[in-house]
């Protein structure tokens, strides 16, 4: 053990000390340790089960209140405890011990990145599951074989973190690829994960469909909206529905559906429209899209209480609907978010569901 591996480890433990002090201010780690007792105790009650639905948000609740108190009360507990250790052990020169301080530092090191990560979660609706919007540009198959491939990757993404996935709607494209989808990602913060995915990306490719080889560029748009529970007022007027049912698409053969099942619900006061054609049952696929349409008008709410504020923030990158934000140019091996500047080589793992590094980029400068 040398004096300079002592000094650096108390230094890294003295930069452990401040970031947890820092961030037990900017999270209100008091606040939410007198809520999650508030929610134990609620959780303890044997008359929440009488509740399904109310037992499972609390209990929703208490786990993400865990997540962030005791991983606070560990790194507190943690730093205080090797700062003994080290002079134990240096008193005792016990080079084992010394290097099980080093691991365990190491590991306090990488719970603090996750907590830090978990700080740029600063939306109400950051924890709740979530919607994905695919819809192809123009361009014919070409755009529909690209919404194809955005479908894949954000669907091997949710596979990645554990997620579940439910395809609610799904219009196949003419010969390759789809020409829209909704998606539905359910874990926990999905939505905070995804919502900065929103917007036009780009693809730039030697075409496949292209019988002279010829280099195309598409379009497809991604909107990524939280799915909203009943702690959340959205007030729907019946009289603003227009509610149309249609027969399901499908592969045909036996299993293909034939009654009118699927639901199309058109908010006329804001144009919004959503459709759910996955449950052979319209009751089902009804009730599915009035969450989706209850979730899009939360998500505008949202946004229009957040236009003015943006608008004054200087530097941020506009990620609303419509403006392009990550351009994939796979001849050159390249995949570059337009925002962040955060910029890949490896196209086949990001369309394979590795957006990690694009998804903290764009996180971290508040996009």
């Amino acid at each position: 053990m040398e004096t300079e591996q002592i000094n650096q480890l108390n230094n890294q433990l003295d930069d452990l000390a401040q970031r947890n002090r820092d961030i037990r201010d900017y999270m209100d780690y008091q606040g939410k340790k007198e809520r999650l007792e508030e929610v134990v105790g609620l959780s303890e009650d044997p008359e929440l089960w009488n509740d399904p639905k109310r037992a499972q948000e609390i209990g929703k609740e208490r786990k993400i209140l865990e997540g962030i108190v005791l991983t606070m009360d560990n790194l507190e507990n943690g730093i205080a405890d090797n700062r003994e250790l080290i002079d134990m052990v240096v008193e005792e020169n016990d080079t084992d011990g010394f290097a099980a301080i080093i691991a365990d530092v190491a590991d306090l090191e990488t719970q603090m990145a996750a907590l830090e990560f978990k700080r740029m979660f600063n939306q109400p609706a950051d924890p709740n599951n979530c919607f994905i919007d695919i819809t192809a540009g123009a361009g014919g198959t070409e755009a529909e074989d690209w919404a194809g491939m955005l479908f894949r990757m954000y669907s091997r993404y949710a596979e990645r973190k554990g997620f579940k996935l439910d395809i609610l709607e799904e219009d196949d494209g003419e010969i390759a690829g789809i020409n829209r989808a909704t998606i539905r990602v359910e874990g926990k913060y999905a939505y905070g994960l995804l919502r900065t995915e929103t917007g036009v990306h780009r693809l730039v490719r030697y075409s496949p469909f292209d019988a002279n080889n010829k280099r195309h560029t598409s379009f497809a748009s991604v909107f990524v909206y939280p799915e909203v529970d009943d702690s959340i007022e959205i007030d729907i007027n019946p009289a603003d529905l227009r509610i149309d049912t249609y027969r399901a698409s499908g592969a045909g053969g036996q299993h293909i559906n034939k009654t009118d099942s699927a639901v199309r619900i058109t908010h006329e006061p804001t144009g919004i429209v959503v459709q759910c054609q996955n449950d052979r049952s319209q009751h089902a696929n009804k009730a599915a899209a009035m969450e989706m349409l209850r979730s899009k008008l939360f998500e505008l709410e949202m946004r229009k209480r957040n236009e003015e504020k943006q608008a004054l923030e200087e530097g941020k990158s506009d990620v609303g609907w419509g403006s392009q934000i990550r351009s994939y140019v796979l001849d050159s091996s390249r995949i570059k978010d337009l925002r962040t500047g955060y910029e890949v080589g490896n196209t086949k793992a990001v369309l394979d569901g590795d957006l990690d590094g694009f998804i903290e980029a764009s996180l971290k400068q508040g996009v």
